[in-house]
C-alpha cells in the first residue's frame, strides 16, 4: 500500500511543481502587463485573461497536493474531542467526501470540454480554443480523485496515510514558509 501512496505522491508533486511554474508565469505576466501599461503607456489587453487562466491552472494542479498533505480546512477542535476510532471515521468520511466532489468535478469538466469542442467554442484570444483552458478542470479533478481515493483506501485498510494529522501535532501549518520560519 505504501508503494501506491508513494506513486500517487510522485504524480501529485509533479502536478504541484507544474502549478508552481504556472504561479511564476502568472507573476511574470502581471509584471509585464504592469510595465507595459504604466511604464510604456501601452496596455496589453490579453494579459488579464491569460493570468486568470493561469490561476485556474494553479488551483487545479495544487489542490491535490494540499489534499495529500491534509492541509485543507479542518475543524481541529471537534476532532480533539473525539476518540481515536471516531477520528479515523471522520478522516475517512472527509476523504470520501473529497473523492465524491472530485468525481463530480471530473464528470462536469469532461462534459464541459466535450461541449466546447463540439460547438467549436473559442476564447477571446484569437486561435485559442476554450477547451484548452477548460481541460485543466478534469485534469485537476482526476488528480484530486486519485489522492482522495488512495487516502480512503488506506484508511479503510487500517493504514495511516502520510501526513494524516494526529491530535498531538501542532495546529500551525507544517509548511515552514507558512509559519514564516
Amino acid at each position: 500500500m505504501r508503494g501506491l501512496e508513494r506513486a500517487v505522491g510522485w504524480v501529485v508533486r509533479g502536478a504541484g511543481a507544474l502549478g508552481g511554474v504556472l504561479t511564476l508565469s502568472c507573476v511574470a505576466l502581471i509584471a509585464y502587463a504592469v510595465g507595459m501599461r504604466y511604464l510604456l503607456g501601452q496596455p496589453v489587453p490579453w494579459t488579464d485573461k491569460v493570468a486568470g487562466w493561469l490561476v485556474v491552472g494553479v488551483v487545479m494542479l495544487a489542490s491535490p497536493e494540499a489534499q495529500r498533505r491534509f492541509e485543507h480546512i479542518g475543524v481541529d477542535i471537534a476532532r480533539e474531542r473525539l476518540g481515536p476510532r471516531l477520528v479515523r471515521l471522520v478522516h475517512l468520511v472527509g476523504t470520501l467526501s473529497v473523492a465524491l466532489v472530485a468525481a463530480l468535478l471530473l464528470q462536469a469538466g469532461i462534459e464541459m470540454v466535450e461541449f466546447s469542442r463540439m460547438v467549436g467554442m473559442m476564447t477571446d484570444l484569437e486561435g485559442v480554443p476554450a477547451w484548452w483552458i477548460q481541460a485543466l478542470m478534469p485534469v485537476g479533478a482526476a488528480l484530486l480523485l486519485l489522492v482522495a481515493a488512495c487516502q480512503s483506501l488506506l484508511l479503510l485498510l487500517g493504514v495511516e496515510p502520510e501526513y494524516l494529522p494526529d491530535g498531538d501535532s501542532e495546529t500551525l501549518p507544517r509548511d515552514p514558509l507558512a509559519r514564516a520560519e
